[in-house]
């Protein structure tokens, strides 16, 4: 294929925003991916990602950025959720169970009772590059440094909670604090990610890179590395793949993740 025809794609500033967009988030998901899988918490990001929807279609009928109205609903499950927990009275598949279904009922009966919005649900629902806006690159932007800033600040106390609790506590680390943050990280990442990869999809990017590093069998850190190179080229190839095919960003993105996890369980198969 021509180069010159490739590089088309980088005329239109609807792409150049899914790129910055999704350069951010193919960082942040596996990112928050790994403290989650570690912790055997890998449904989490479809729960927050049903409760981010509830979000989108609260902000659609209020008439406020879906994505920000996103990002607060998610924060609020995460922290009615990690309450729940903590109390000890439903276990953890019980909670997430709980809010998954709880969100997604409420925001289809929302839905029902608005006319005219089914159409621009759709891009939430499946990932739509050419709705990004240069509002929403600011946002994403701003909760991405807060969210990398806050994991490189923090990484130690992270990684011990999400290895041990009682290891992390018996180092003098609050691991109800930690946890709760892991939480609230991964419902802004979900949030943030909505508009590129879909709301039904994030859970793949951010699980899926993370268990394909997972076959290579080396430190958390390096996991967490490979992780993130193979998000960064499932995203930005998915976004080519996606733009000269018409095919849709979301599963073009996902499909890439699948394809790079299949390969790498031939390439690790006889270690």
């Amino acid at each position: 294929m021509d180069i010159k025809y490739m590089l088309e794609i980088f005329q239109y500033d609807f792409m150049i925003r899914a790129f910055v967009a999704g350069t951010a988030i193919a960082i942040i998901a596996p990112l928050i991916g790994t403290f989650l899988v570690v912790r055997r918490y890998s449904l989490m990001a479809d729960t927050l990602a049903h409760v981010a929807l509830l979000g989108v279609a609260i902000g659609f009928i209020l008439k406020i950025p879906p994505l920000f109205t996103a990002v607060v609903t998610s924060v609020v499950a995460a922290f009615g959720m990690e309450k729940l927990r903590k109390n000890k009275r439903l276990s953890g598949d019980s909670i997430l169970a709980l809010f998954l279904s709880g969100s997604l009922a409420i925001a289809v009966v929302l839905i029902s009772t608005v006319r005219g919005f089914n159409v621009n649900l759709f891009g939430f629902l499946f990932g739509s590059i050419t709705t990004v806006s240069l509002h929403d690159i600011y946002f994403i932007g701003a909760l991405c440094l807060l969210v990398l800033s806050t994991i490189i600040v923090f990484y130690k106390e992270f990684f011990l909670v999400s290895l041990d609790e009682e290891i992390a506590e018996a180092n003098g680390i609050k691991a109800n604090t930690f946890n709760l943050a892991i939480i609230v990280l991964a419902a802004f990442s979900v949030s943030l990610s909505i508009k590129i990869v879909g709301a039904l999809l994030i859970g793949a990017l951010m699980v899926i890179p993370v268990m394909t590093a997972m076959q290579f069998r080396r430190g958390f850190g390096k996991t967490i590395g490979i992780a993130i190179i193979i998000s960064l080229f499932s995203v930005i190839s998915g976004l080519f793949i996606s733009y000269y095919l018409g095919w849709a960003s979301g599963g073009t993105i996902v499909l890439m993740t699948l394809v790079i996890f299949v390969s790498s369980l031939f390439l690790t198969k006889n270690d």
